[in-house]
């Protein structure tokens, strides 16, 4: 997923949670006795208004925490951890932290009004309200931050893990995906207002399941899952670390809550949750794996025997003697005057080195790519120049950058357009453009099309073919390429941007 696609997502996420909260709070305004502030109201002898009491302060408090989470996910904490502008994004956090303890501070002092009366001192009442109103908006800032960099650093762990294909880097991505889940469902008990024990109930069993899931996809199953260890082995050692993980979870509820039936509801829940949901996961996901890593494999070893092959093919002839022979033919035919010869002869030792030397890196200068691209239509123009019906044109920009592009990526579409656009018998025509933006390459072709006749040769040669074409770019350029193919009976165009 593209960071913009995430960015998306989680706008319309808050954005439909904030309606949905509005939705609620206008659904309820007929029924004022559903909020519990209207018995606290009613027991202390106080008039409970719905609209001012609860309605509206509801409204700006979840008003504040949507425009809060989208300030700070969007625009403050990424500008803090890039460290552009660290001053005035600070600045801005101090100013939405006061803005916002203010809010839910005078908020509360409608919907909590029945608490005035508890104090002796009218002043302490508004000092203890707006002393929560303010602790109320640290959390609800350190929660926002804490989703925001754990957020940052799934996608820091998933970068990193492109770059090094290791076991650390995998089993940091799972536990921070594990992380992110248990934050993402530690918000939404927090927003419902349950219980503390709740809380750390959820915290505890999702450590357990996280702790459960890394040991059973790293370490018990890459030992006995190959030596055909049966299921029922591999149940028995979840529930036996399920046990052992239960004990200090119960421990510390015990020690952290003083009703001693959470000790028992912990294991009710801590059970269920790592028999039904983690030990299948983690099974589930360790088989998947292994399966990609067998593909992987395969694809490994029949890519050594191509390369193998291909180092065969170039060692039967010296390219040097190729370079030299054709060097020597270029000579005579500018002693002939043969000038249109001397010049393919040219342009074809130029493709033919870029074949032989830039052809096996990985990324070369678009400038090398474009240089062979047009040294390929240079010769097709000699070939198809004594024709009048013919027409290509062409419209290559000029390459001054320092773009990087892997080799032979544009051609195929090229001489697809030759190969199939072309026919000396019948009017034709090919136009090619590329253009360069920033980062961004534009190429466009679009040709004639002529069904070649049953002698032909060129008409059961499918060369590089498109659908290679397709797949280098979806393996080579994932989410950074897009490619439009249109055909008409007459017809033919392709239009390729890539993200350099």
């Amino acid at each position: 997923m593209k960071l913009k696609d995430l960015q998306r997502a989680e706008f319309w996420i808050a954005t439909i949670l904030y309606a949905i909260a509005v939705i609620i709070l206008i659904s309820n305004t007929g029924n004022r006795t559903h909020s519990n502030a209207y018995y606290h109201f009613r027991n202390e002898g106080l008039t409970f208004s719905y609209l001012y009491s609860y309605f509206l302060p509801k409204l700006f408090q979840f008003s504040t925490y949507y425009f809060a989470f989208l300030a700070l996910n969007f625009v403050i904490i990424p500008s803090l951890i890039k460290k552009d502008q660290s001053f005035f994004n600070g600045l801005l956090a101090f100013i939405l932290f006061l803005i916002m303890g203010l809010v839910i501070s005078i908020t509360k002092t409608y919907t909590e009004a029945y608490k005035l009366i508890e104090y002796d001192e009218i002043q302490d009442a508004y000092n203890r309200i707006f002393f929560q109103g303010f602790s109320s908006s640290l959390w609800i800032i350190i929660a926002i931050s804490g989703y925001v960099l754990l957020k940052e650093f799934i996608i820091y762990l998933i970068e990193d893990y492109k770059k090094a294909d290791t076991t650390q880097n995998q089993i940091k991505i799972d536990i921070g995906f594990g992380l992110a889940f248990w934050f993402v469902g530690l918000l939404l008990w927090a927003s419902a207002n349950a219980p503390f024990e709740i809380i750390i109930m959820w915290t505890l069993v999702i450590f357990s399941g996280i702790g459960i899931t890394v040991y059973a996809i790293y370490f018990y199953l890459p030992k006995h899952y190959l030596r055909g260890s049966r299921f029922s082995r591999y149940f028995w050692q979840i529930v036996l670390a399920s046990i052992l993980s239960a004990i200090p979870s119960i421990l510390i509820m015990l020690i952290m809550s003083d009703r001693g039936e959470w000790g028992a509801i912990i294991l009710c829940f801590h059970f269920p949750t790592q028999l039904v949901i983690t030990l299948p996961l983690a099974w589930y996901i360790y088989r998947s794996r292994l399966a990609n890593s067998n593909q992987i494999s395969t694809l490994k070893k029949e890519l050594g025997k191509s390369d193998a092959s291909l180092s065969f093919l170039q060692s039967q002839i010296n390219p040097h003697f190729l370079f030299n022979a054709l060097n020597t033919l270029y000579g005579t035919a500018l002693q002939e005057n043969a000038e249109r010869t001397g010049e393919g002869i040219q342009k074809l030792g130029d493709m033919m080195r870029f074949m032989l030397h830039e052809n096996v890196q990985d990324k070369i200068s678009l400038t090398r790519d474009v240089d062979y691209l047009e040294n390929y239509i240079s010769l097709q123009k000699l070939r198809t120049s004594r024709s009048a019906d013919i027409v290509i044109e062409t419209q290559i920009d000029e390459q001054l950058n320092n773009l990087q592009i892997t080799p032979m990526l544009l051609i195929p579409f090229v001489e697809n357009a030759f190969k199939h656009g072309i026919s000396l018998q019948q009017p034709s025509h090919i136009r090619i453009t590329l253009q360069t933006k920033e980062n961004t390459l534009y190429f466009d072709v679009h040709n004639s099309i002529h069904i070649k006749p049953d002698n032909d040769p060129e008409k059961l040669k499918s060369g590089i073919g498109l659908a290679n074409v397709k797949q280098r770019l979806a393996l080579l350029y994932p989410n950074k390429h897009e490619l439009i193919i249109r055909e008409s009976a007459k017809e033919f165009f392709i239009h390729l941007t890539i993200q350099l």
